[in-house]
């Protein structure tokens, strides 16, 4: 079990990796050990993820999210597997944290009295200046 906050806790069993050739550094050891880890994660069919959390995981993921709901994290950064393997561990722990937490609903507000006269008070004086600067038929 990985935990991700105090309420949700990850299966292990939920998490499938598969080990690819990285590209980069690391001259000949690059094209003789799959370094590079690709994480999936199943999102719509896990089961330690609740409901509105797997929804709000779906839209941060983002183009790394399939048409089928999964979640796909490439780590290439390190020249090692282990490491790679924590990188991609810890970006999802990071994504699902970021996805656990509830936005704030905003309350619509409406602007106070004083700013309310504030605003009439400036568009007058903008119209009385452009009043002041009309060519009238008077002056000739």
């Amino acid at each position: 079990m990985i935990q991700i906050n105090e309420d949700i806790f990850l299966n292990e069993n939920e998490i499938h990796e598969d080990f690819v050739h990285a590209s980069g550094p690391g001259g000949q050891n690059v094209n003789k050990v799959a370094t590079a880890v690709q994480l999936r994660f199943d999102i719509l069919h896990s089961n330690s993820l609740p409901e509105e959390t797997k929804q709000r995981l779906s839209k941060l993921g983002g183009k790394r999210v399939t048409q089928d709901g999964v979640l796909l994290i490439d780590a290439r950064r390190y020249r090692n597997r282990e490491k790679n393997r924590q990188d991609a561990l810890n970006r999802l722990i990071l994504l699902i944290q970021k996805a656990a937490i509830k936005p704030k609903v905003r309350v619509p507000t409406r602007p106070g009295v004083i700013a309310h006269e504030r605003r009439l008070s400036a568009k007058r004086k903008a119209s009385e200046k452009k009043q002041s600067r009309r060519f009238s038929a008077d002056a000739d």
